[in-house]
């Protein structure tokens, strides 16, 4: 599933690509693309036909772009990628729709007026889009953003928050990092690696992590999570960025994914092991 770096990659090519993109026509290939107006994706395509989309931000894995018509706001459109989801940016009738096409945006963009698609493609199918009318809150059509948790990037996400928050538990630590209500956005790939840099086991008991751990561990994630925007996320099977370019961090993963080959510090066979339903990858000699 694409974890905070790669929605923040997606997000700054909607950004910097098809901001100001006016919607002519939607056409919904597959109902169940549409989250909310749930059931109704003749009134998903009515929401945002005649709509500017611009603005595009993210709020965890969620990807929230403002509507406009005219220079009256006209609501919002919401997006989770889930495992598979993409959007693909093309010239009309530049490349026909494929079987796995859930949602087209056909309009205009730039100030030619160029003719052109936003695709929402989804091979396993459990990616959604909502679209949020004037009136309603973002949390009370996309609901699931009520149980995030603060940003990695923001002031309210630091060491004494994670002590307060994890005070007395015994829930391993990787599976508290999974925990969106704890911090939002962080998934398995990049837990393990913050937990590698930051020498702290992932099966340790969160509650009994010193405050200089904490302080260790906050400043590997963030850290691990910036170099991985800066290579355009992960591609372990299916991300691809809006060009569909496939992301670089993987390559250079000090732990994830790389079970029984040598630690790139100290060369120890590093372990996989499952915890909590997910494997967890981990050196027994850096991290203790």
């Amino acid at each position: 599933m694409p974890e905070l770096p790669e929605v923040e990659t997606v997000r700054r090519g909607l950004e910097q690509q098809a901001d100001g993109f006016v919607v002519d026509e939607v056409c919904v290939l597959r109902s169940r693309a549409v989250a909310a107006p749930k059931g109704d994706p003749d009134g998903f395509a009515a929401g945002l036909a005649g709509c500017c989309i611009s603005a595009w931000r993210r709020r965890g894995k969620y990807l929230i772009a403002s509507l406009s018509r005219g220079s009256e706001p006209a609501g919002e459109l919401g997006a989770h990628l889930r495992m598979t989801g993409q959007f693909q940016w093309f010239k009309q009738a530049e490349k026909p729709a494929c079987a796995h096409t859930r949602v087209q945006f056909f309009g205009r963009h730039g100030p030619q007026a160029e003719a052109r698609e936003l695709r929402f493609v989804d091979l396993r199918a459990f990616g959604e889009l909502w679209f949020v009318p004037m009136g309603f809150a973002t949390e009370q059509i996309i609901t699931g953003l009520q149980r995030l948790g603060p940003e990695p990037f923001s002031t309210a996400f630091n060491a004494n928050y994670l002590r307060q928050r994890l005070k007395g538990s015994s829930r391993p630590i990787k599976n508290a990092l999974l925990d969106q209500s704890l911090v939002a956005g962080v998934g398995n790939i990049y837990a393990d690696e913050s937990l590698f840099l930051s020498g702290i086991q992932p099966h340790n008991a969160s509650g009994k992590l010193s405050l200089l751990q904490l302080e260790k561990l906050h400043s590997c994630l963030v850290e691990v999570l910036q170099a991985s925007i800066g290579a355009g996320g992960t591609t372990f099977s299916d991300f691809r960025d809006l060009k569909g370019n496939n992301g670089n961090y993987g390559g250079v993963a000090w732990v994830y994914r790389r079970g029984g080959e040598p630690c790139r510090k100290c060369g120890s066979i590093l372990r996989r092991e499952k915890l909590g339903g997910r494997s967890s990858h981990w050196c027994p000699t850096c991290q203790c």
